[in-house]
């Protein structure tokens, strides 16, 4: 496990392989030298429900400890139970339980990843930047930004490429904020070309140093078409300005139905259907993510032969309702700005309780491969088969995932179902997460698992794995299985 290098010990845990002196850590600050034996800096965390809120520390690998048993629903999570490396051995902890009546095995341990990164979900119609734009750390490129969804921004960060296809700045920026985002902590991001974006998982994003509050309702025709009904004898015409699809009431499907007159408003856009207007602007920080700071820049000359008359009342909105503005025809056809009518304000109300928060979602995602499945295997293509199978079941850190299809165990998780701190790194650099393989005692055998390192919870405490000494229980976070 460790050889000696005058008083310096070395550690194998990762292929850094550090030499580490006595009361010291290594590069990742997660293995020390203690006493001259590598020891595992944080202690293994199980999860139970049972277990007070804030969670002990119990002793861990002690024979003569007298204190109560680990609670009946503990579940070992690979957060703080050490790594395969170098993948030949067994994983740090083969654990066997009984769960309703069946004979279960976990295999748990702490993967290493070159081959990871985020997905980040920004909720938010402001225009961060053009797709592929790249997205920087310190001044590094860490990421890009991919196909925006309904509402939302979509960042792609890290990857192997950027981890240790560049510079070496560029790896260890990458890695480092893979990191933070991956422990729940914020990371300022640039992008080419657009915005400036603080990322926090499950925190409102903040775009160009303005936090936002909601995302939007939906486009603007699917707006037209949840709140046509609310208008009506209100309102002569509503527009509600998006970026992507812009919804004219009078033209729409739901005005028609609901037997809307037609106003004779020209919007400037690309008409797709009736009521429904692409690219009336470019995106932008303004209005339903455009560029517009005066909504009335869409609008071509009205038509009097098609429905258009002094007095006639423009409601013109956006679809989070955080801006609006109401006018009327003047005798020529133009549009003057008038108070918002105390009738229309539920209105607008309505479209703003009908957002949702505006947060920021990180997904981690890895490629779960290559040897580590040594640790749980001798067949390591049989884990592979069983994964995708849906024999075994992959958490981490106790949280589900969700699996790839296709070939290989590519699997994402919402980093925000772990407990804190369930991520590390080591200065390759790469990733450290923690994995649980949980599957039934007979599939395991059969696959090629190794036999002689099962040992069920009580074993456990007693021998601990490789490096460990102590554990945490603690229960399962809010947002956790």
């Amino acid at each position: 496990m460790a050889d000696q290098n005058i008083e310096k010990i070395r550690c194998d845990a990762c292929p850094v392989m550090c030499y580490i002196a006595p009361g010291q850590t290594g590069a990742c600050d997660r293995y020390a030298n203690v006493d001259g034996r590598i020891l595992r800096t944080d202690p293994v965390v199980l999860l139970s429900r049972t277990v007070e809120t804030g969670g002990r520390i119990v002793p861990f690998a002690t024979r003569d400890w007298q204190g109560e048993p680990f609670p009946a629903d503990s579940f070992v999570t690979g957060i703080g139970s050490g790594t395969t490396y170098p993948d030949y051995k067994p994983a740090p902890f083969i654990v066997s339980s009984s769960i309703e009546g069946a004979d279960m095995v976990t295999v748990v341990t702490e993967a290493i990843f070159s081959y990871c990164g985020v997905k980040v979900k920004i909720d938010t119609d402001r225009h961060l930047g053009p797709e592929g734009a790249i997205v920087r750390a310190d001044g590094e490129a860490v990421g890009h930004i991919t196909t925006a969804e309904y509402g939302s921004q979509m960042l792609s960060l890290g990857g192997v490429q950027h981890l240790t296809g560049g510079s070496k700045a560029e790896g260890r920026i990458t890695c480092a904020a893979l990191l933070a985002l991956c422990n729940g902590k914020a990371v300022a991001l640039t992008i080419d070309g657009g915005s400036s974006v603080t990322v926090q998982a499950g925190q409102p994003p903040i775009v160009d140093g303005r936090p936002e509050r909601r995302m939007r309702v939906g486009c603007g025709s699917a707006t037209i078409g949840m709140f046509a009904s609310q208008w009506v004898g209100l309102v002569d015409e509503v527009v509600v300005v998006d970026d992507h699809i812009t919804g004219v009431v009078s033209e729409h499907q739901a005005g028609k139905v609901l037997g809307w007159q037609p106003t004779g408003i020209r919007i400037k856009g690309h008409r797709s259907t009736p009521g429904r207007y692409f690219r009336v602007s470019e995106p932008g920080l303004g209005w339903g993510g455009t560029k517009l700071s005066d909504p009335l820049d869409i609008l071509a000359p009205w038509e009097a032969k098609r429905g258009a008359r002094p007095g006639l009342r423009l409601l013109m909105v956006s679809t989070t309702g955080e801006e609006y503005a109401y006018y009327e025809l003047d005798e020529s056809l133009t549009p003057q700005k008038q108070p918002l009518p105390e009738a229309l304000r539920a209105t607008v109300a309505m479209i703003d309780e009908n957002c949702e928060p505006s947060l920021c979602t990180v997904l981690f995602i890895g490629g779960a491969g290559g040897s580590l499945r040594a640790g749980v295997t001798q067949n390591p293509v049989r884990l592979t088969r069983s994964v995708q199978a849906g024999e075994t079941r992959l958490t981490s850190g106790g949280a589900d995932c969700y699996v790839w299809p296709g070939g290989g165990i590519t699997f994402m998780v919402d980093v925000t179902r772990l407990p804190a701190g369930a991520f590390g790194y080591v200065p390759t650099p790469a990733l450290v997460a923690p994995l649980e393989f949980t599957l039934p005692r007979a599939a395991y055998l059969a696959m090629g698992g190794h036999e002689d390192a099962i040992r069920d919870l009580a074993q456990t405490r007693l021998e601990g794995g490789e490096y460990q000494v102590e554990a945490r229980i603690q229960p399962p976070p809010a947002r956790g299985p």
